[in-house]
């Protein structure tokens, strides 16, 4: 019996090693940072037994299982996109209208700016659910609707009101989940919302035999688009307390986008996009004309962004924001752990005289990552840099203002997770109306936040400090 536990054991062992071999072969060849090539390859080949488990559920950067329905998908849809980019050059800005630098981030896209758009801002979780909800109750053909977050309460009730109702109308509705976002939604409201006719359908991160251990993305958009007209994305998801009704954070800060416009139909490719992945299909009659907006004409272009890019867009869409910004780079986020490029793109943002400021949430709804974030205080301590936290409530928008030139609402947050793990969706605007309807929306938020800076970082007892340090070498985990 020893002999063979002892073989059992001894067998265990190379294999755990072999396969630490193997990943670190995996790592060499795909990782995206020398850093982290060399720490995954020291635990892996020294820990396997620790190191394997978390590499294959964390070490993972991109999501090849969606680049491969992306390519199914161009297949299916090829027509539609076709005939929708055929109908596009009249509401695409002509030649010249665009400077070099807003050309750059049309190729992040890979979609060109539209004319013919109007963007309204909602600020609180009412008006924008009212401004969603008021947008279903007209719906004639479809709905889709996609949340990061859902939750059986109060909202998640209404929504399902408006979805049955919209149902019964003969509308078609897709909706799509973030099965870890939407962890704690019960059996019970999906079925309720299967009930209704609608297709429901989560994100299915570890669909296929290659993906099984995926779980560290994340779909993180927040998208809603009505017959292809209108749109809405932003900062909230479907849940009481992004309506001020948590006990512990009370009023919810927040950014929405309503679009309309041909940007909406830029959203509906996303969805589309995210739908295909997760139900490899379709959905039928959706409309892709682009219709010009009834009131306003703005500038507008949609950046999806997510662990299936050949780049890492959204922090290449940041580095580029701050890279051209001369006089401002205002930036809101609640989760801010850059990486060191970001850093050092505001370091020498700052050394050029640009006002950069940061705006950071005072209380805390992921403490890891808000640990984290106090060793910033620290390490951006210079002139022309100066970071805020607002007090009122929990802060949750997504925002970035660059001089008097581009304004970006979005999903997108100032971390590892947003920059290489989150599918995400930005809204970037380059028209001087929105832009100062954004400044003066931030202007309105600095009144109600504390400036606070680096002695808030040194001042705190040393065990503080040593978690926020932990917290930060675990940033592209959390």
């Amino acid at each position: 019996m020893i002999d063979f536990d002892f073989r059992l054991v001894s067998t265990i062992t190379f294999l755990a090693y072999a396969l630490g071999v193997i990943s670190t072969y995996h790592v060499i060849m795909s990782s995206r940072t020398s850093q982290a090539a060399i720490a995954w390859s020291v635990s892996l080949c020294t820990m396997p037994f620790l190191a394997l488990p978390i590499y294959w559920i964390f070490g993972r950067t991109k999501f090849h299982g969606y680049v491969d329905a992306r390519r199914g998908r161009d297949r299916s849809t090829r027509s539609l996109i076709d005939k929708t980019l055929d109908r596009l050059p009249d509401s695409v800005p002509g030649a010249g209208e665009l400077v070099p630098d807003q050309k750059v981030i049309e190729k992040l896209a890979f979609m060109p700016f539209t004319n013919y758009n109007q963007v309204d801002l909602y600020t609180n979780g009412g008006e924008t659910f009212a401004g969603i909800f008021g947008a279903m109750d007209q719906a004639e053909k479809y709905i889709l609707v996609q949340f990061y977050i859902f939750r059986d309460d109060g909202l998640g009730r209404e929504l399902l009101r408006h979805i049955r109702q919209a149902c019964d109308r003969g509308v078609n509705v897709y909706l799509l989940y973030d099965e870890i976002g939407s962890a704690r939604l019960g059996k019970r409201y999906l079925r309720d919302l299967r009930a209704t006719g609608a297709s429901v359908s989560g994100f299915r991160t570890t669909r296929g035999p290659n993906n099984r251990f995926q779980l560290n993305f994340r779909n993180h958009r927040k998208i809603v688009v009505v017959d292809g007209r209108v749109a809405f994305v932003g900062g909230y998801n479907v849940g009481d307390e992004y309506l001020g009704k948590h006990d512990r954070f009370g009023k919810w800060r927040d950014t929405h986008c309503q679009i309309m416009g041909p940007a909406a139909l830029a959203l509906q490719l996303s969805f589309l996009s995210d739908w295909f992945w997760a139900q490899e299909q379709v959905p039928e009659g959706l409309a892709w004309t682009p219709e010009r907006a009834p009131e306003r004409n703005e500038k507008v272009l949609v950046v999806p962004s997510g662990p299936a890019d050949d780049l890492e867009t959204w922090k290449l869409l940041m580095l580029q924001s701050i890279r051209q910004a001369d006089d401002r780079f205002w930036l809101v986020s609640p989760y801010f752990v850059p990486d060191s490029d970001i850093v050092s793109a505001l370091q020498l943002a700052a050394l050029r005289g640009v006002d950069v400021r940061i705006m950071l949430p005072d209380k805390a709804d992921h403490l890891m990552v808000w640990l984290a974030s106090f060793t910033f205080l620290d390490q951006m301590d210079m002139p022309n840099v100066q970071f805020y936290r607002y007090t009122p409530g929990f802060l949750h928008q997504k925002v970035v203002l660059v001089d008097d030139e581009l304004a970006i609402v979005g999903t997108a947050n100032a971390d590892n997770r947003s920059f290489r793990l989150n599918f995400e969706i930005s809204i970037t605007g380059i028209d001087p109306d929105f832009i100062q309807r954004v400044e003066e929306m931030l202007l309105e938020d600095f009144k109600h936040c504390r400036p606070t800076g680096s002695d808030e970082y040194r001042t705190r007892p040393f065990l503080f400090r040593f978690a926020a340090s932990i917290c930060r070498l675990m940033a592209p985990v959390l």
